[in-house]
């Protein structure tokens, strides 16, 4: 009886239908979020618009990720996140990713037995009784197809998600928030551990679903940054530090005095290798 319960509420989850979006950005107001006395996220403000591929940097603890958590529904706030005209604070988590709001984790949450496809149709689920999500399909969705050739894994569908290499994880995460309909993705770290070769697929996959999309990237690795940001914030101490292009935050002194290190070579900037400061 209990598990009835639990199957019938997860199938309301999966069919309720995604926000009609009315206005396509993400708009962040007097942002605050406080731990036991400890102010993590304090008065933040922040818009990013679909097409600008934002990427959020600042020191270790500065409040990156706790903001994400708290537009995402996962730590209490106070003041406004607004997307698509509708209000997402106070919201569960189930009800802002049904508003199109989607997060990913530095550790990818796929389904390792299942494979690549199957995660997909899962995550796609609209429509489809939980207790069929994993019976065989006769066709692939449209919006399945649509996500394995953005993502670039066509040719790996059919194998178990736990055999992809840790790039390949990620992108099926990416993936399964595109089938979900999601036009918000917040995204942690997504090139963390990934060879070089992985970091580039990265990017380039960021940069194109970022033109139909609002993306914002939490991110350490200076180079990837520098290489695909259109537009960067800097967070410290839970505030914004600074915000604009690549260039105006990585030659603005106070960021460089918190974040980016000494001078280097008279240019106002610091050496990066490797996302560290040298």
């Amino acid at each position: 009886m209990t598990e009835d319960i639990h199957v019938e509420a997860l199938e309301n989850v999966l069919t309720e239908p995604a926000a009609a979006f009315k206005h396509d950005y993400l708009e962040i107001r007097d942002l605050k979020v406080v731990f036991d006395g400890f102010v993590a996220v304090d008065g933040v403000d922040l818009t990013v618009t679909s097409g600008d591929l934002r990427f959020l940097i600042g020191p270790n603890g500065a409040g990156k990720t706790t903001l994400v958590d708290a537009v995402t529904g996962l730590a209490p706030a106070a003041g406004s996140v607004r997307f698509g005209g509708v209000e997402l604070l106070g919201r569960s988590s189930h009800r802002i990713a049904r508003s199109g709001v989607g997060r990913t984790f530095q550790t990818a949450s796929v389904f390792e037995e299942l494979t690549v496809l199957q995660n997909l149709d899962i995550a796609a689920g609209a429509g489809r009784k939980l207790r069929t999500l994993l019976r065989r399909r006769t066709s692939v969705p449209t919006e399945v197809e649509a996500a394995l050739e953005t993502i670039g894994l066509g040719k790996v569908a059919h194998l178990p998600a736990g055999v992809l290499a840790h790039g390949q994880k990620q992108w099926l995460e990416i993936g399964m928030l595109l089938v979900q309909n999601a036009h918000v993705l917040l995204l942690d770290e997504p090139v963390a551990g990934m060879s070089q070769a992985e970091r580039e697929q990265t990017g380039l996959l960021l940069q194109r679903i970022g033109q139909q999309r609002t993306v914002v990237v939490v991110e350490h690795d200076m180079e990837f940054m520098r290489t695909y940001a259109s537009s960067v914030t800097v967070m410290h101490q839970g505030k914004v530090l600074a915000e604009g292009s690549v260039s105006e935050v990585t030659e603005d002194e106070r960021v460089i005095e918190v974040y980016l290190g000494s001078r280097s070579h008279g240019r106002g900037t610091a050496v990066i290798e490797n996302g560290e400061t040298k």
